[in-house]
């Protein structure tokens, strides 16, 4: 890790999606190439990557590739556009409870740090060792979309939604939500259930001004900003509003890229050479894809859109928000060596 340059989180990153795998409309055009995706991703700053569990069998392949990299973790539900698997599977209660098994084996088992010895992990803490074996940090990706009704109606959106909130309860983690054209009833249900969960963050955010003061009224949650969030000058407006101590950063890729058509496009300074996937280089993005290096654009638009001009500074309350929710046990010097993949002394 390059000492001193900004530390980046991206709350989310849907590896699990074909594009990943180089499959485009269902068409192989390149190899897989995630570890060239990371290996961008770490050169540019993000430290940390949150891989997107969007159902049962979406959450079991984030958590094996989460298991790949220590940098990597990963959540675990069920998307409202797909809650309709719930019903489908024959057994709602068996499916929930196989999602809760998943949960725990992500919470207990993880890729070890095999590169310290036991005196050494014993001078870390066991507590910090035990949170470092966590893979699993959040449930989600759950909430309401009707802007997608055709895909699962909205009574069975809410049911599952709501169901989801004891997979919180009984893992004690935060949650990772969605809320899309949905902003009354989301927050209802998320008020019937505020005791149940310790945090959450409602990611990928495109709503009103009203939808934004409507879940910063809830204390313990966040707002996720990317590409998607950026798209008007009205949604500007709106981000500008989001106080920094309650935001998050993400690029949902490889969704929610800042395209040239967006308002905030004028102020992103970092830019990667790209080729078409027909052309495909692995030192170069994907043209239309977006990648998790790119959720440096994000942080820049929300500087621009707010007047910040030390971007670093902005970066670190993102990236300290960010672990309050997802890492909460972070010991900065600890986890900076793990990382960084140095020993400790």
């Amino acid at each position: 890790m390059r000492m001193g340059a900004p530390r980046m989180i991206d709350i989310a990153v849907n590896f699990t999606d074909g594009m990943f795998k180089g499959i485009y409309h269902g068409k192989q055009c390149h190899v897989p190439d995630i570890q060239a995706v990371l290996s961008r991703a770490w050169s540019s700053g993000v430290d940390r990557i949150i891989v997107t569990g969007g159902s049962l069998e979406e959450s079991t392949e984030a958590l094996a590739i989460a298991q790949t990299d220590g940098r990597l973790f990963c959540t675990v539900g069920v998307h409202p556009t797909r809650c309709s698997e719930f019903e489908e599977s024959g057994d709602p209660e068996r499916h929930f409870q196989a999602l809760l098994s998943l949960a725990k084996q992500g919470v207990e088992k993880g890729k070890v740090p095999f590169l310290y010895s036991l005196p050494q992990l014993k001078c870390v803490g066991l507590d910090f060792f035990n949170y470092y074996l966590r893979k699993v940090v959040a449930i989600g990706e759950c909430g309401l979309d009707y802007d997608r009704l055709q895909f699962c109606p909205a009574d069975i959106q809410k049911k599952y939604f709501e169901k989801q909130f004891e997979l919180a309860h009984a893992m004690k983690l935060p949650m990772f939500l969605h809320m899309r054209e949905a902003a009354t009833d989301f927050c209802e249900i998320l008020d019937r259930n505020k005791s149940s969960f310790v945090a959450g963050v409602a990611h990928s955010f495109t709503g009103s001004a009203e939808d934004r003061d409507k879940l910063l009224s809830f204390s313990n949650l966040y707002i996720g900003v990317n590409g998607c969030s950026l798209k008007t000058a009205e949604n500007l407006e709106v981000v500008k509003e989001i106080p920094v101590d309650k935001m998050m950063i993400e690029t949902d890729s490889p969704y929610c890229e800042i395209k040239n058509t967006h308002a905030g496009i004028k102020m992103v300074k970092s830019t990667w050479p790209s080729k078409k996937k027909e052309k495909y280089d692995p030192e170069c993005l994907v043209k239309g894809r977006n990648e998790p290096c790119q959720v440096r654009q994000v942080l820049e638009v929300v500087g621009g859109c707010k007047g910040i001009e030390d971007i670093n500074q902005l970066c670190t309350a993102v990236y300290h928000n960010t672990c309050r929710v997802f890492f909460p046990h972070d010991l900065d010097s600890v986890a900076d060596g793990i990382l960084a993949g140095e020993e400790i002394q």
